[in-house]
């Protein structure tokens, strides 16, 4: 196991007390597009600008801003353009439902995919890395929304022919990612699968959602 990196690592230095940036404000500034994420914020450990995806969302970048997220049950899949230098991240809570919500994963995918393509990304040269589908809630195997949910990335990413070059999926974890588009490298961080009340609450309300099929924490990673 790797620790996180210190906390200049890799990264351009900023004065300590700089809690936004020229970059951070534009963004802040713009219009978003429904799904997209909005909450930037300046990570004090990294040193960087920051947006967290949140549940239903994705956001997509060519600079390495900090793209980061939360996950139970629920996957985010990061997608990284090798050529263009082009990457971002989604975060759905279920494979599939009605209507049109970054919620699901098909949408999801959708979403993330599209707006890759519109600032100049190829599927032909896109790679995956794909997080979560934890089985957070104890007694609730039997509905196997994390497993649901990682089969179901694995399966659309293999149909549409994008390579998945590293990921850290299901057992009991919850985890933090944290995604930086422009290199395509991602930090994973497993959380104790205690004092996660929030994480909880939202696997399940996507539990509730689901149709059931018939059929210690603390470590990093470096994908």
């Amino acid at each position: 196991m790797t620790a996180f990196p210190a906390a200049s690592a890799g990264l351009a230095p900023r004065p300590p007390l700089l809690n936004s940036s020229p970059r951070l404000e534009k963004l802040k500034a713009s219009a978003r597009k429904p799904g997209e994420a909005s909450f930037f914020y300046w990570d004090a450990h990294f040193k960087n600008d920051s947006v967290k995806v949140l549940p239903g969302e994705y956001f997509v970048h060519d600079e390495d801003m900090l793209i980061t997220t939360t996950l139970g049950s629920c996957i985010a899949a990061c997608l990284w353009d090798r050529e263009r230098r082009i990457g971002g991240m989604n975060h759905f809570m279920l494979p599939d439902g009605a209507g049109d919500s970054g919620r699901y994963g098909s949408y999801a995918m959708e979403l993330l995919i599209n707006e890759m393509m519109k600032r100049g990304a190829s599927r032909m040269t896109m790679e995956a890395k794909v997080f979560g589908g934890g089985a957070v809630i104890s007694g609730m195997t039997s509905l196997n929304v994390g497993e649901r949910n990682t089969q179901f990335v694995i399966q659309y990413l293999q149909t549409e022919r994008i390579p998945i070059v590293s990921k850290d999926v299901m057992d009991i974890y919850p985890r933090k990612v944290c995604y930086l588009p422009a290199s395509g490298k991602a930090m994973v961080k497993r959380l104790a699968p205690t004092n996660t009340d929030a994480l909880v609450a939202i696997d399940r309300a996507a539990a509730q959602k689901a149709v059931p099929t018939t059929t210690g924490g603390g470590s990093v990673d470096l994908f």
